[in-house]
């Protein structure tokens, strides 16, 4: 069963329970991925709709950051709870030793030798740990094998 086949069963399974937070979650990530392919005018593979929730949930962080910033728990609590929902289609995160073990094999295979070859190890990297990793730790990995020693 692909990605979106599951969301589409966790959509009416959903609407049975009558569970409304969790079904307007997955209505505005249906939303989406309807979009998505509309515009794009392809089927969506797991890959790309994986990469929507990973779009979806960083809009959801963000949104909580500023909430909180601004005094406002209870938007803070209804973004929260999104997020929790959408967390459930990731894939299965990296150890932070498993993405070090990774950054380091980019570094090495693509020959790196300074900061500025940063985009080519960065290249390597992404599309082995999208959706597994939160690439702003796997940047700042990158960025600390790659400059020169202190």
């Amino acid at each position: 069963m692909s990605l979106k086949e599951q969301i589409t069963e966790d959509m009416k399974n959903a609407m049975r329970a009558k569970e409304t937070g969790k079904l307007g979650t997955i209505r505005l990530l249906l939303a989406e991925i309807k979009r998505k392919e509309v515009d794009e005018r392809i089927e969506l593979t797991d890959a790309h709709v994986t990469a929507i929730v990973e779009k979806m949930i960083k809009q959801r962080k963000d949104s909580i950051t500023q909430f909180e910033a601004g005094g406002r728990a209870d938007l803070a609590d209804i973004e929260k709870a999104e997020l929790v929902h959408l967390a459930g289609y990731m894939p299965a995160g990296l150890s932070d030793e498993e993405v070090a073990a990774e950054v380091t094999a980019a570094v090495a295979a693509s020959g790196a030798a300074g900061p500025q070859d940063m985009g080519k190890v960065m290249a390597i990297v992404k599309p082995k740990l999208a959706g597994r990793a939160d690439m702003t730790v796997v940047s700042a990995l990158v960025k600390k094998a790659l400059s020169p020693a202190a």
